[in-house]
């Protein structure tokens, strides 16, 4: 994946995404790295411990939690991004489902948009992402983050995933995004139960057939937390389950917390599977 001059290479090994979230709500640090010098710092310290690339969020997308403004939304991440640009070597990726702020982004340095809704949330999204030459990552959801844990229902929840995400590849790739510059994501705890989330693990492979890197985001969620009755911030060593478990069967990315930590598991992982 060559985006706006940052290349990403799919297969060779374990991609890690290191997530900074600079909002006041998030579910595991929210509040944290709200200031902006914080935020750049943390950025920085993620990709000396490993990260591949950074990924800025400015609005929760926990189970119940409101949208922020757009407003809200650009404020919180154009001077991280804007500080970060330059700054560090790894590619910057905006989670945002508005398709100004990806482009407010865009401007100011970033490289990949992470659309929690697949380039559904805005209409202008597709265009922005083709237009603006930027990789894209594809997450399937159901309902909102508002709605999404409301007794989530599926007949067959792998393959039912696996259908809506072809279906949002085949629109992407319609409105001119090239196919190398898109990623998917199965959207762990995002409208799933435990049992989904563990069903989704267990049948990894399955999705490997839509023929596109596959980005998993386990860290810290609270499935872990309910199957190891640990709090948020006590579920390092489930996080870590999940992710050697994913790369074995076939995730090339994953987004996660704890850099330092999560690479040696990466490492140790892509030594006995890659």
């Amino acid at each position: 994946m060559d985006c706006r001059g940052k290349q990403l290479t799919f297969g060779q090994r374990t991609l890690i995404m290191g997530i900074l979230n600079v909002t006041p709500d998030s579910f595991s640090d929210g509040g944290r790295y709200s200031d902006v010098a914080a935020a750049i710092s943390h950025a920085k310290e993620m990709v000396e411990d490993g990260a591949d690339v950074i990924d800025i969020g400015g609005e929760s997308s926990r189970p119940g939690a409101s949208p922020a403004s757009k407003d809200e939304e650009l404020a919180r991440v154009l001077p991280v991004v804007e500080g970060l640009a330059g700054e560090i070597s790894v590619p910057l990726s905006i989670d945002t489902c508005k398709a100004e702020v990806a482009r407010r982004a865009i401007e100011a340095g970033a490289h990949i948009v992470n659309d929690i809704t697949a380039l559904q949330g805005d209409a202008e999204m597709a265009n922005v992402v083709a237009g603006m030459n930027t990789g894209v990552i594809l997450m399937h959801m159901r309902g909102s983050p508002r709605t999404m844990q409301h007794s989530p229902v599926y007949d067959d929840v792998v393959s039912e995933i696996s259908s809506w995400l072809l279906c949002r590849i085949q629109y992407a790739e319609s409105k001119g995004i090239p196919p190398d510059h898109i990623v998917i994501d199965p959207g762990i705890g995002f409208g799933k139960t435990v049992d989904h989330n563990l069903e989704i693990l267990r049948r990894l492979e399955e999705f490997r057939h839509l023929e596109k890197p596959m980005l998993i985001g386990t860290s810290r969620k609270s499935f872990i937390g309910k199957i190891l009755n640990l709090p948020v911030n006590n579920r390092i060593e489930g996080t870590a389950a999940t992710i050697s478990w994913a790369i074995a069967h076939g995730a090339d990315m994953v987004r996660v917390h704890d850099v330092k930590i999560m690479h040696r598991v990466v490492r140790m992982t892509d030594v006995l599977y890659r």
